[in-house]
C-alpha cells in the first residue's frame, strides 16, 4: 500500500505521542476516533446505484478529507454462448487518480490499483455474499454487476473509505424488473382449412385451461426478456444487509488506533485491515483479514485485536447503515414526485 514518506526523527515523534499519557495526535483526536464522514448516494444519473463518501473533510475550508466515489452498472450476459454465468457475478475494479498519490510513479499507481482490485474483489465477491436475484432467465441470461471505485483524493484510511463507498453504491443499487417473454407460432400456420365443412380447423391438442397471470411455465420456456416500467427502477439487492465493512487497526503495541492520517500510517509498524459482514446481529461474520507491515503477531494477539475489530465495526456498520435508510427515503420520496410529474 502507498504511504507518505516521514523522516525518522519525524516517526519516533509520532510514536511517542500515540504512546504518550494521554495520547496525542496531531488533530486532536482520541486514538479510536474517526474524522467527519459525509456520505451521498445518487450521484450518478447513469449508474445503477452509487455514492461519494468523504472522511475527514475541513469543515471551514470546504475541501481536503479522503474522497472515494463508488458506482454500480448492471449488463445483461448471455450463458450459452457469453462469458454469463447461471446466477449472475459480481466484478469490482478500483482505480485511483494520480493526484490523490503524486509521490508514486505510474508502475507503483498500477500496483496500488492491482492490490486494493483484489482486496475488493476478494470480498465482495465471496459466494457467500452473492445476491440471488442477478437471474433474469434461468440457464440463459443473467446480470453482470460491476462495482467501479475511484479514489479521488487520500489523507488517510482509503480502505475503510473504499469499502464505505462501496458498501453503500451497493446498497443503492436497483436491479430491472424483468418479465420474461415467450415467442408462438402464428395461429394460422397451426389450423387448416376443411373446404368441404367450409370451416377451420385446429390441429393443435387439447390444452388445459390455465390462468393468464401464471407466468411460472413460461420463465422455463422464455426466450427473451423485456422491461416494465416502474416509478422505483427496480428491487434492490437481495440482501443487501449482508455487504461489509472495514475496519483498519493501526498497530503500535501494546496500542491500536483508526483512522490514520498518512503521516501515521507511516509511522506504524503494522496495519490490520478486518472486513466485517452483519447479516445477523448475534452472528457477524469476519469476511477477510489482511495485514500490512514489517511487524510480527502470534495468534493471541491477533485474536485478541479480531475481537476490538468486531466492537468498532459493528458501531461503524451501526452508523453507515442509518445513514444509508435516511438516504433511502429521502431518495424515493424525490424519484416518486419526479415519476408523478410525468
Amino acid at each position: 500500500m502507498a504511504t507518505q514518506l516521514v523522516s525518522k526523527s519525524e516517526r519516533a515523534y509520532i510514536q511517542a505521542s500515540l504512546q504518550a499519557t494521554p495520547p496525542l495526535r496531531g488533530d486532536g483526536r482520541g486514538l479510536l476516533d474517526f474524522r467527519t464522514v459525509l456520505l451521498e448516494t445518487g450521484v450518478a444519473p447513469l449508474a445503477n446505484g452509487s455514492a461519494k463518501l468523504n472522511i475527514g473533510k475541513m469543515p471551514h475550508e470546504g475541501g481536503g478529507g479522503t474522497e472515494v466515489l463508488a458506482a454500480t452498472k448492471l449488463e445483461v450476459e448471455d450463458v450459452e454462448s457469453g462469458d454469463g454465468v447461471d446466477g449472475g457475478r459480481v466484478v469490482c475494479s478500483v482505480s485511483c487518480s494520480p493526484s490523490a498519490y503524486p509521490h508514486l510513479s505510474s508502475n507503483a499507481l498500477d500496483e496500488l490499483q492491482h492490490d486494493l482490485t483484489v482486496i475488493l474483489q476478494q470480498t465482495i465477491g465471496h459466494p457467500s455474499l452473492h445476491p440471488q436475484n442477478l437471474t433474469i432467465i434461468p440457464r440463459k441470461k443473467s446480470w453482470l454487476l460491476n462495482l467501479d471505485a475511484v479514489i479521488l483524493a487520500d489523507t488517510g484510511n482509503a480502505v475503510d473509505a473504499l469499502f464505505m463507498a462501496a458498501r453503500a453504491a451497493l446498497w443503492d443499487t436497483k436491479v430491472p424488473r424483468t418479465r420474461a417473454v415467450e415467442y408462438q407460432a402464428p395461429e394460422d400456420s397451426r389450423t387448416t382449412r376443411d373446404s368441404a365443412s367450409a370451416m377451420d380447423v385446429d390441429n393443435r391438442e387439447a390444452i388445459p385451461a390455465a390462468s393468464g397471470f401464471d407466468t411460472r411455465e413460461m420463465v422455463k420456456t422464455a426466450a427473451d426478456f423485456e422491461l416494465p416500467d416502474y416509478w422505483d427502477e427496480g428491487e434492490v439487492l437481495h440482501g443487501r444487509e449482508r455487504w461489509p465493512v472495514c475496519i483498519t487497526l493501526n498497530l503500535l503495541p501494546p496500542s491500536h488506533f483508526l483512522d490514520a492520517t498518512p503521516s501515521e500510517e507511516a509511522s506504524v509498524p503494522l496495519r490490520m485491515h478486518l472486513m466485517f459482514s452483519f447479516a445477523s446481529p448475534s452472528t457477524p461474520k469476519l469476511q477477510s483479514m489482511r495485514l500490512l507491515g514489517p511487524g510480527e503477531l502470534d495468534s493471541a494477539q491477533i485474536k485478541s485485536y479480531i475481537s476490538e475489530g468486531e466492537k468498532y465495526a459493528r458501531e461503524l456498520f451501526n452508523a453507515l447503515e442509518s445513514k444509508l435508510r435516511e438516504e433511502d427515503v429521502r431518495r424515493n420520496v424525490k424519484a416518486r414526485d419526479r415519476f408523478a410529474q410525468r
